[in-house]
């Protein structure tokens, strides 16, 4: 499954089709899975305890499952979703629900979970019928979002809220009218539904979303600033930058100088300076390491919706390393495949790669900020101070810079690392964390946040613009930064005098949300 697939999914723009592959892995994995524990095999959430309850047998799995072993099962999977649906906060959103509800579903079908058939026809159901569980939104430490999660078996046995046609009504009310049938538990059904990553990284893909649309429009708005300031192109040059060849940042350098096509900063200009502020001259950098670090999180999201993160695994074909030792050959079945502890519940690799983004990110915005700041300075620009129109007598934009300062400081503090967070829970067991869906909502946060900012930079380099073309009416923008200055006075006309700007603000941080 592609990212884009899993949004089409998340937005209602496509249905599911479980198929017929798909249907035979999860039979196979499922069938091992019982063997497993008909053989008498500790496995973990099906005949021995989760958590600082590994240890403990559910009941005695030696031999063929009695009608008393399959009655204890059922009971500790609807009691481990019960115990475990204990979140805080506000419901997600439904597109976000929806989102989580495709990955799990995805990730199913590979069929390393064990779990029954019907498990994944109830996912299928919930999403091509729009159910949406009511989900907390806070309380997962990173290790698998098993407080979360857990709402989605809870519904699917009847027993929670769901939005249904636009209503929140119980589970039961809701399946009972689209004719779907509840969950009747049993093996690792219950696991394999709470313990995953489907929520935190649904949050992630958001992030990267945000994330992808700033830096689209970063290149065109950081051109009509370097257009505002009267700027120089020579940190983007290919003479400069082939110079030390760091990987983006030709690319992104190429791509400034591409939006500058026909521009007037070609030409010379006696009073160009030949050295601008640093937050102008190292943008080329700050872009290339953000666009760096969003293919990261790009790369490791991929991986993490095509691939379980279910502890056990059901592994149908292994490879034979190690097997030759006794401790490793205990996982296996013969003729079936094997059944192994994990430790794929830990989504270090995307968590990292989201913190990697909100920093980069950070930077840019840090620069940003800079450069917003030296275009209201007369000393940089050569044009009135705050960019104050002729016959202004009032403050123009020197009050503003507190705004995107705000949202900067906010921006650094979201920036901190957030994964090694955490106090050791469940007996001392779970002593590690990931905090992947804080660090989600932070890479969210700073998203929005940078958009604000980038629209309030627009806001300064399209009065510095046009304070220019008054001193010279034949000024010449690029090819595609005059196409952005264009579109954005038709959202926010040029400041004559002192007005209200919390509405051109608003305008701004929306334009560069959807340009």
């Amino acid at each position: 499954m592609t990212l884009e697939q899993a949004w089409s999914i998340a937005e209602g723009d496509a249905k599911v089709d479980i198929a017929r592959k798909a249907e035979k892995r999860l039979d196979k994995a499922y069938d091992t899975l019982m063997t497993a524990a008909r053989l008498g095999k500790p496995v973990y959430g099906l005949t021995v305890g989760v958590g600082l309850n590994k240890d403990h047998k559910l009941f005695d799995a030696s031999g063929e499952m009695t009608p008393e072993a399959l009655k204890a099962s059922k009971e500790f999977q609807i009691n481990a979703l019960r115990a475990h649906s204990a979140g805080i906060g506000e419901p997600m959103p439904a597109e976000m629900v929806r989102l989580g509800m495709a990955i799990r579903l995805n990730t199913l079908l590979h069929g390393q979970t064990g779990v029954q058939p019907e498990v994944a026809e109830l996912y299928e159901a919930y999403l091509n019928h729009d159910i949406i569980p009511v989900i907390p939104s806070k309380g997962t430490v990173g290790e698998a979002d098993i407080l979360l999660a857990s709402h989605v078996g809870l519904a699917m046995l009847g027993e929670w809220e769901v939005f249904y046609k636009g209503e929140r009504m119980s589970s039961a009310k809701a399946m009972k009218k689209a004719g779907i049938k509840p969950l009747d538990p049993i093996g690792k059904d219950a696991l394999s539904i709470l313990s995953n990553n489907a929520f935190a990284t649904a949050y992630a893909m958001q992030g990267l979303k945000d994330a992808e649309q700033v830096l689209k429009v970063a290149p065109t708005l950081f051109g009509l600033s370097l257009e505002g300031l009267n700027g120089n192109v020579a940190p983007f040059l290919p003479q400069t930058n082939g110079v030390r060849p760091f990987p983006y940042v030709q690319a992104t350098s190429k791509n400034i100088l591409n939006q500058l096509d026909g521009s007037y900063l070609w030409d010379l200009n006696d009073q160009r300076p030949l050295q601008d502020p640093l937050s102008f001259r190292t943008t080329g950098y700050t872009f290339a390491m953000a666009e760096k670090a969003a293919d990261e999180l790009e790369s490791m999201l991929k991986i993490q919706i095509n691939a379980s993160d279910d502890n056990p695994a059901v592994v149908l074909n292994p490879e034979q390393d190690y097997t030759q030792y006794p401790q490793v050959a205990k996982y296996l079945i013969d003729g079936k495949g094997g059944v192994f502890p994990t430790t794929n519940f830990n989504p270090l690799p995307v968590a990292m790669a989201v913190q990697q983004l909100s920093v980069a990110l950070t930077q840019v915005s840090h620069n940003s900020v800079m450069r917003t700041t030296r275009l209201s300075d007369d000393h940089f620009t050569k044009l009135p101070r705050f960019l104050t129109a002729p016959g202004n007598v009032g403050h123009a934009f020197g009050a503003v810079q507190k705004a995107y300062v705000d949202l900067h400081v906010r921006n650094k503090q979201l920036a901190q690392p957030v994964s090694f967070e955490g106090v050791a829970i469940a007996g001392n067991i779970e002593d590690t964390f990931t905090n992947m869906k804080l660090a989600s909502d932070n890479l969210i946060e700073i998203s929005d946040n940078l958009s604000s900012i980038f629209g309030l930079e627009l806001f300064h380099s399209a009065q510095a613009i046009d304070l220019r073309k008054m001193d010279n009416p034949k000024l010449k923008l690029g090819k595609e930064t005059n196409k952005m200055y264009k579109a954005y006075r038709q959202r926010v006309t040029f400041v004559d005098k002192d007005r209200p700007y919390t509405p051109d603000f608003r305008a701004s941080t929306d334009f560069v949300k959807h340009y």
